[in-house]
């Protein structure tokens, strides 16, 4: 009886941590948008210009966001206004995104300027 009890206890908290990770991969899509010519949106390992740089992606390149941006706003929550009144929210804001810098499956989150991204 104690073994049959500690199997399903385990299952159970296995499906709570997958049930989490789920949820903490919901994404919503924006795009890199007005970059200048010849140049690349930098994708930075925290919230600031002066942070380590994971990746860059020209105009045009679809991000998976996370929902979190700094300053409070949440992706999600702002969804349903129109894209002007999204990219006014987001503007001055840094905005977490989940991307594969190296492209080998290996999936990390980084920060991008709200300046350069609009809805997809």
């Amino acid at each position: 009886m104690f073994k049959k009890t500690a199997a399903v206890l385990a299952i159970a908290s296995t499906v709570a941590v997958f049930a989490a990770e789920s949820h903490a991969a919901a994404f919503s899509a924006w795009e890199v948008a007005r970059v200048p010519w010849g140049d690349t949106l930098n994708i930075r390992k925290f919230p600031s210009n002066g942070s380590q740089k994971q990746a860059a992606y020209p105009n045009g390149k679809v991000l998976q966001m996370t929902g979190r941006c700094t300053g409070g706003v949440d992706l999600r929550d702002i969804s349903r206004l129109p894209e002007w009144k999204q990219e006014q929210r987001v503007r001055y804001s840094w905005c977490q995104v989940w991307h594969d810098p190296a492209q080998n499956g290996n999936y990390v989150t980084g920060w991008v300027y709200g300046r350069y991204i609009t809805p997809y």
